[in-house]
């Protein structure tokens, strides 16, 4: 691995990442060690398999964006990562697995938190027959003022 992973990598937060996949029933490979010590760190962040892939590289690592987008899915099915579905083909990873809406800058293809208590509905809609609600996402598209 290169020094800038290894130095992510270093003593008590190799472990800490070991237990943290285990626990998410995920092998700690490799790749997935050098992803979580860069995703996993307790900073709130939104990554994109892209973003994601030029911060490894900006490392000194190779790794491909597929092995990449594989284990943002990954870690998302394990409930590590959350992923915010901001138009048909693009999704965002947000490190932020708390519940919260999200305000969307097309221009600028960046996400922005919205704490889940500052957004209200008036009400929902039933759910179809056989069938409950989980969740509601409120994502809100922005764009820049203009003068």
């Amino acid at each position: 691995m290169s020094d800038a992973i290894d130095s992510l990598l270093s003593g008590d937060n190799t472990s800490t990442l070991v237990t943290r996949l285990r626990d998410a029933g995920l092998r700690p490979t490799r790749q997935r060690l050098a992803l979580a010590a860069l995703l996993l760190d307790g900073q709130h962040r939104h990554v994109s398999a892209d973003s994601l892939t030029r911060d490894v590289l900006a490392t000194g690592e190779q790794m491909a964006l597929g092995t990449v987008y594989n284990t943002l899915n990954q870690f998302t099915e394990a409930g590590l990562l959350r992923r915010v579905t901001v138009h048909n083909e693009h999704s965002v990873f947000d490190t932020n697995t708390d519940h919260h809406h999200h305000f969307y800058d097309a221009e600028n293809d960046q996400l922005f938190d919205i704490p889940a208590g500052l957004v209200q509905l008036a009400g929902l809609p039933d759910a179809p027959d056989g069938h409950s609600i989980d969740a509601v996402n409120v994502l809100i598209h922005i764009s820049p003022e203009t003068d």
